[in-house]
């Protein structure tokens, strides 16, 4: 759906490169995200995708077209939700999505239905302007949806949510990734890049570092080790050994005949302590 060749860019106002040669593809039906600190040019990424800045040097492709041969067609295929919600504040919810309603001229979904998949339903009269961060946030989703695009390009989904709100705005995104859309998540949060994402891209100072599927991140840079604990002799002791041959393995063979075991788990790394290992950076 996506591909990307080199991609460079530079800020008009400064000679310094914030996108430093990268390249990646993008399946249809697909998940992928950025995950990176801020500052590391995810943003920067996604708006040359999205056609909010031009002048960059490389080549992306979307819809088997080069991004340049596109005009302002690409929005009635495409939907985009930016990190900070710009809203009509003296407007109402329903209200604000009439107005970017207006701007399609291909179907949208319905708003009410629209409203109430996000949680919104009940403030639809009510001013944005009253509106609390998090319900900015579920409003700004809500547009991302409007024109039912075949990919979305969503930064900072769940920002300012409750747990509540975030899961549902997560299982909206994985029901629209099983209507065959694809999704571009742009995160430093390592939940939703874990639970969402179908591959990562590690993106720090405009390069990308590493780039796969999440669960194999952490087995690839994680220990190959299985940590047991078990009651002995009144207390709780712990051993660990290594996966390899693990069934053959007669001390820990032992272990499981002979003690009560509280704990057993392979020691896989979070995707964060992943993170941290390539990259030597924390999000944040």
């Amino acid at each position: 759906m996506i591909k990307i060749k080199d991609l460079r860019y530079s800020y008009p106002s400064s000679d310094v490169e914030v996108i430093k040669g990268i390249s990646f593809d993008i399946a249809e039906g697909e998940i992928f995200g950025f995950l990176g600190p801020s500052g590391a040019g995810k943003t920067t990424t996604q708006n040359i995708m999205i056609k909010l800045l031009d002048n960059y040097e490389g080549y992306i492709e979307i819809y088997g077209r080069d991004l340049k041969s596109f005009g302002s067609e690409i929005y009635e295929r495409i939907g985009v939700g930016f990190e900070l919600p710009n809203h009509f504040l003296k407007l109402t919810a329903i209200d604000n999505l009439k107005f970017f309603k207006s701007l399609y001229s291909g179907p949208t979904w319905n708003l009410e239905e629209l409203l109430d998949a996000v949680g919104l339903l009940d403030s639809k009269n009510e001013r944005v302007e009253h509106f609390s961060k998090g319900m900015k946030m579920r409003l700004n989703f809500a547009r991302a949806l409007l024109n039912n695009g075949d990919i979305l390009f969503l930064d900072e989904p769940t920002i300012g949510m409750d747990p509540v709100n975030v899961k549902t705005i997560k299982n909206i995104i994985l029901n629209e990734k099983a209507k065959g859309k694809t999704i571009v998540i742009s995160t430093h949060n390592m939940q939703i890049a874990d639970d969402l994402c179908n591959r990562l891209a590690f993106i720090v100072d405009g390069k990308i570092i590493e780039l796969d599927n999440p669960q194999e991140l952490k087995l690839k840079h994680g220990k190959n080790m299985v940590k047991v604990e078990y009651y002995a002799n009144g207390g709780i002791k712990a051993n660990s050994f290594s996966l390899d041959g693990i069934g053959y393995n007669q001390p820990f063979l032992d272990i499981l005949k002979s003690h009560k075991i509280r704990t057993i788990h392979s020691q896989e790394m979070t995707l964060e302590d992943v993170f941290i290992k390539v990259t030597g950076r924390r999000l944040g």
